[in-house]
């Protein structure tokens, strides 16, 4: 009796080791994540509009027809990501994404309290090289920090009734992400 009892609860705990180890690693070594799967309809740091989510042809799962989705598919090798985002009507968000589909931070149009969500996307060592200025406060500038150095960039766009999807693809169209060229300036310096 003892050693069917030993047995089973050997097998129940080999099972919960193997079950945790494939659910832990299976994001690192599936093929066709979400970064895969967009890499060839979109370019990277620039806003790619996705088509409009119907059955059958979602690029991604789960996604929702209320929204107007676009991707920026980033690379901060080449410097700190700029991104601007007007805000729709109804509701904007922007999620951002590791490369191995780890949120790291989100946004919405509430919490940004601005017309445009606005903000400089760079690594922890690009941050580290910024200039000190003690007039800058985290109102005048909202920096992120990407934990690596590609990932993806989620900007949706609420649209409250069908006829209004036009206008929520209209403000995504107009969002920009692309590459600082210069150091991110700040208001005061832009006086």
């Amino acid at each position: 009796m003892i050693r069917i009892v030993f047995t089973l609860i050997a097998g129940v705990v080999l099972g919960v080791i193997v079950h945790l180890v494939s659910v832990l690693a299976l994001p690192r070594i599936a093929s066709q994540d979400a970064y895969a799967r967009l890499e060839p309809i979109t370019k990277l740091n620039t806003v790619t509009q996705l088509p409009a989510t119907e059955p059958g042809n979602a690029p991604m799962p789960f996604m929702d027809p209320a929204f107007a989705i676009a991707i920026c598919r980033y690379d901060l090798s080449g410097g700190a990501i700029k991104l601007t985002v007007p805000v729709s009507q109804a509701y904007t968000s922007v999620s951002f994404y590791t490369r191995n589909e780890v949120a790291y931070y989100a946004i919405n149009d509430r919490s940004a309290g601005r017309r445009v969500i606005e903000l400089d996307l760079m690594t922890p060592e690009q941050k580290a090289e910024l200039p000190e200025d003690e007039d800058i406060t985290a109102a005048d500038r909202l920096i992120i920090e990407s934990p690596t150095s590609t990932g993806l960039i989620l900007m949706r766009a609420l649209a409250a009734e069908p006829s209004l999807m036009t206008q929520a693809q209209a403000t995504l169209a107009a969002a920009n992400c692309r590459v600082q060229t210069e150091p991110p300036t700040t208001p005061q310096a832009k006086r």
